[in-house]
């Protein structure tokens, strides 16, 4: 915890699972202290962070003592401690649903739009390997199309309003829709991701390069 007794995360900036993080103190109004770490910066195995976090991963939070990793779950945290009512839904039905959708993200869409991320992002064109990219696209094709049904019917993940459950898919909606390949229209999710574009939150921490 830092001095003023201010959230603290360990991450860099441009992880997408630190940027969810920091989205969600932006639209909760939550003060943090942010530490370089993971990437370029290293630090993850460092043994005062591991003992932090033994996953060796970013993002890391200490709030007033408490430690938790796990970026979902941080979210969830915030949501629950700082959020109430707003990030975390105060209708049961639409929470649960919030959840599904975190949940979703992690197990169905993120297998899928991660190997995308790496061969066009990460790799150098060169050694970019074709079959791999299709095949990524079309997971990702799959996995949006159940994203923009749901949004077909409802404006945000959870139902009407913004929630916790739109942060994790509305980071990884950014990386689909800005890569340079052939994408199908999908008019609710295109629609919804212009929703999250006027959040101040998202122009700060999402829509930037994707180094």
């Amino acid at each position: 915890m830092s001095s003023d007794g201010v959230l603290k995360i360990w991450g860099r900036k441009n992880s997408i699972n630190v940027m969810k993080v920091l989205w969600a103190c932006e639209e909760l109004g939550l003060p943090f202290d942010r530490v370089d770490v993971g990437g370029a910066f290293g630090g993850t195995q460092e043994p005062e962070y591991l003992a932090r976090n033994p996953n060796a991963r970013v993002p890391t939070i200490e709030d007033k003592g408490f430690t938790l990793w796990e970026s979902n779950v941080i979210v969830r945290y915030l949501a629950h401690t700082y959020g109430h009512p707003g990030l975390m839904p105060a209708d049961d039905a639409a929470r649960w649903v919030a959840e599904q959708w975190m949940d979703w993200q992690q197990t169905t869409l993120h297998p899928e739009i991660t190997p995308l991320f790496w061969q066009l992002i990460r790799t150098e064109p060169a050694k970019q390997d074709p079959e791999k990219i299709e095949a990524a696209r079309q997971g990702c094709i799959r996995a949006f199309a159940m994203l923009d049904e749901r949004l077909t019917h409802n404006d945000f993940v959870a139902g009407k309003a913004f929630s916790m459950g739109d942060i994790p898919v509305g980071c990884a909606v950014y990386r689909w829709l800005n890569f340079q390949i052939e994408r199908p229209p999908m008019k609710a999710l295109e629609a919804w991701y212009q929703r999250l574009t006027d959040r101040p939150g998202y122009q700060t921490h999402i829509m930037n390069p994707m180094t």
